[in-house]
């Protein structure tokens, strides 16, 4: 450690660094920007690629511009640090690395978030450490970045080309180098080994190696599997998958044949070095190991400090290897599978195999998905309601396998759970599944939920959350680790239950007010609507009967216009039949008149041949509106209805002549 102005340590960095100033100019110079930015960050100690490349971009890849834009040297800043401390580890005899306590102005705080849209928030870095050459390479980037741009890094770095490398541990055939870091699904400070290879590979030999079909013939015992692979298969997923095939748990598989490669099971097939056409393999289960094992009974009382106590006497202590003792596979299986796709297929495997481990008397376990249990528990009616208990799990918490046998399969808990719960299990032993009921629990209870279950650390797993339906919110109620003992969880339920009950009861109280306004308000409806409808009813009647009425009237009309057309008609006829009337002073000719009924007073009047038939003088009366079969045809001396005569009768022969008078009466 020691104490010197910023201009002082620039220059030690430039003269330990590189020799004279021109050997300076001829890096800045350069055309190899890759260089240039190794040098940079080399001096400067920004790992963050995209910052490098902001500065040096500012200062259009000026390098000794850019080490002044990050470092300045005016006299305020030096003045300002010049009392700043610096640790400086020697790392080659020519090279020193200069770490400052505190960042440069220009630069900004690691644990703050970026305003610049050319920098990327510290959330978004992953973070690696890169064993090659017996060196760790501590390597930070953006999770944006893609495999490709991590192998070019590697290549900066490390040296190793990116047609030569071999990287285990960063993720296996999903590795693809468009595949983003983020996707990968890395721990914190993951552990990636870099070899680099053999021989030197071009992109088009690894590209088709990577796309090569691997035929894997492996004995066990007296069978043989013929298994078919592609190049991106790594052979750690090889090996699970004979699990499935063999029920040789991995940790238990004993291999021959397989080349040796540092980091194997993390290698992908196309990367190991396998025989082609096919590759000879053979796989067996480890020799179980005879030793003499001392039981321990674990006694569940009502403290945190449960007793253990050992049954056989012992002078010492067992050591770690007799503690535990071989569990058959079944025994070991996980009560849920790596990487569910289904929410409701992951219950019920967890609700199935949580069983199959710990034994009938254990709780009946809701199978389908937690909205699914919501809605089951929380979403019905106030007096059908019910608590809804999520049970978290953790293969490596040391609390699980107590918990499960000895609190959950307590005769009181498992009543207790039966009768007032509706109970969701889950395993968050494998990351993906946790990403998986982490998004469930956001989507129905809200993020406070999720972050809530995000906190539990895995020593107090397992865990029991109490769900309750309060005030029209579904919420966590309670969480009862995994660190308690039967009397402690006992009462956490009774707690819960006292509670809920009281909730339900006001719940139900108020269901009952709603509904009872609800069925006022929908006698009312009921009432208005069938006052509408006898309204509607009348309305409907009245148009009908109006309707019928204009019909009536049309078709009276309509007949009306008909009857006059056809009394028009026989009119016409009539008069079309009338003889012609005589000349004046002609002989023979009788003169007929003819009074008209009332009201009317006038009288029609006409000369007639006298050789012309009564036929004539009707036709005559129809032409002016008097048809026969409305009218009668009086003779008034002797009174007789003429019509009743013949017809062809002459008017001489009827008396009608030389003139006469008759009268029209109605029929």
């Amino acid at each position: 450690m020691f104490e010197c102005d910023l201009s002082a340590i620039l220059n030690v960095i430039v003269i330990r660094r590189v020799p004279s100033i021109f050997e300076l100019n001829n890096i800045e110079m350069a055309e190899n920007r890759e260089e240039i930015l190794a040098n940079f960050q080399g001096i400067t100690n920004i790992e963050d690629v995209a910052e490098a490349i902001f500065h040096l971009e500012e200062t259009n890849w000026d390098l000794l511009s850019a080490i002044n834009r990050v470092m300045p040297q005016d006299g305020n800043n030096s003045a300002s640090q010049s009392n700043d401390t610096h640790d400086v580890e020697m790392i080659d005899d020519d090279i020193s690395v200069i770490t400052p306590k505190t960042h440069p102005p220009d630069r900004e705080d690691s644990n703050q978030a970026s305003t610049s849209s050319r920098k990327y928030n510290s959330i978004d870095l992953v973070e690696l450490q890169v064993h090659c050459n017996n060196k760790i390479h501590e390597i930070k980037m953006s999770g944006s970045a893609t495999v490709s741009d991590l192998k070019k890094r590697l290549e900066l770095v490390c040296g190793v080309p990116v047609c030569r490398q071999q990287i285990s541990g960063l993720g296996g055939s999903r590795a693809t180098s468009s595949a983003a870091l983020s996707s990968l699904g890395l721990a914190r400070n993951a552990v990636l080994r870099l070899k680099a290879a053999d021989r030197l590979m071009e992109d088009d030999e690894v590209a088709e190696r990577l796309t090569t079909t691997y035929v894997l013939r492996v004995k066990h015992d007296d069978r043989e599997y013929t298994l078919k692979y592609p190049g991106t298969k790594t052979v750690q997923e090889v090996k699970n998958d004979l699990y499935s095939l063999t029920d040789i748990p991995v940790r238990h598989q004993v291999w021959t044949g397989w080349p040796t490669v540092t980091g194997l099971d993390d290698t992908v097939l196309a990367m190991v070095g396998l025989d082609l056409p096919q590759h000879e393999l053979t796989v067996k289960r480890a020799p179980s190991k005879q030793r003499e094992y001392k039981r321990i009974i674990v006694e569940s009382s009502d403290s945190e400090n449960s007793s253990v106590e050992e049954v056989e006497d012992g002078d010492s202590f067992p050591t770690e290897d007799d503690m535990f003792v071989d569990v058959p596979s079944e025994r070991l299986q996980p009560l849920m599978s790596d990487n569910v796709e289904d929410e409701a297929l992951g219950c019920i495997e967890f609700a199935q195999r949580f069983r199959a481990r710990y034994g009938p008397n254990t709780p009946n376990f809701f199978e389908g998905t937690l909205q699914d249990a919501i809605k089951e528990s929380c979403l019905k009616p106030a007096k059908e309601r019910k608590l809804l208990g999520v049970y978290l799990h953790h293969e490596q918490s040391v609390l699980s396998n107590v918990f499960c046998a000895q609190l959950l399969g307590c005769e009181t808990v498992l009543q207790t759970l039966a009768a007032n719960f509706v109970l969701y299990g889950w395993d968050l032993t494998h990351p993906q599944n946790n990403n998986m009921l982490l998004s469930s629990v956001a989507s129905a209870l809200g993020a406070v939920a999720s972050m809530t279950i995000r906190s539990i650390p895995v020593e107090r797993l397992p865990a029991l959350l109490i769900i309750m339906r309060v005030r029209s919110n579904t919420e966590i109620y309670s969480v009862i680790n995994g660190n308690v003992g039967v009397s402690e969880l006992v009462g956490g339920l009774v707690e819960a239950l006292e509670r809920f009950a009281a909730q339900r009861e006001e719940d139900a109280r108020l269901e009952r007010e709603r509904d009872a306004r609800q069925r006022v308000k929908r006698e009312q409806d009921e009432a208005y609507q069938r006052s509408l409808e006898a309204d509607r009813a009348k309305e409907e009647i009245k148009k009908q009967q109006e309707l019928e009425r204009n019909q009536e009237l049309e078709r009276a009309e309509s007949e009306r216009l008909l009857e006059e057309a056809r009394k028009e008609a026989l009119r016409a006829g009539a008069e079309a039949r009338v003889p012609a009337e005589p000349a004046e002073g002609e002989g023979d000719v009788a003169r007929v008149r003819v009074r008209l009924p009332p009201p009317h007073h006038a009288c029609l009047e006409r000369r007639f041949h006298a050789h012309d038939t009564l036929a004539a003088l009707l036709d005559f009366l129809a032409s002016k509106g008097y048809p026969q079969e409305n009218y009668k045809v009086i003779a008034s001396w002797p009174r007789r209805d003429l019509t009743m005569e013949s017809h062809s009768s002459t008017l001489k022969a009827l008396k009608l002549y030389p003139q006469e008078t008759v009268m029209l009466e109605e029929r």
